[in-house]
């Protein structure tokens, strides 16, 4: 019997980006891997939470379809918090954390990264990825018939 790996995942808005699933892909290419990705709110209370469920429901979606074994967890708005909520180095082996690019990252502002390694002594890796970017909404619009010459009294 193969043992399987047992790796958070800590991710906010980079959840459902190409590089975390491709790192992630890559990960359980090497060793069979179960992965429990934590994705913190990004605020506290009510609106932050329900944030949190849009982007982890999102998340899993994409991992799921890229053939990952994956649940998720919503975690405190603290993502320190959020990790220590959740490691426990008898059921976890590693922990991956994906932010955006330095200048852009809040949490590499805060050196998450290597701050995470120190308080679970774990083995983090830190992927950096680009936030995906929404399709810009168009719309239609009927342009009105032409007046022909008199086209600028329209407005008359």
């Amino acid at each position: 019997m193969a043992w399987t790996f047992s790796i958070l995942v800590v991710a906010n808005v980079t959840a459902s980006s190409r590089e975390l699933i491709a790192a992630l892909s890559e990960r359980a290419a090497r060793d069979r891997c179960r992965f429990t990705l934590i994705v913190p709110a990004p605020a506290a209370g009510v609106v932050g939470r329900e944030a949190a469920e849009r982007s982890l429901s999102d998340a899993l979606e994409h991992m799921r379809a890229a053939g990952l074994e994956v649940d998720g967890v919503i975690g405190d708005h603290d993502p320190i918090g959020a990790v220590t909520g959740q490691w426990d180095p008898t059921q976890h082996d590693e922990i991956v954390i994906a932010t955006l690019p330095t200048g852009v990252s809040k949490w590499l502002q805060v050196d998450l990264p290597h701050r995470i390694e120190r308080v679970t002594g774990a083995q983090v890796t830190h992927v950096v990825a680009e936030p995906q970017r929404r399709e810009p909404r168009t719309e239609h619009i009927e342009k009105p018939d032409s007046l022909g010459v008199l086209e600028p009294f329209r407005a008359l």
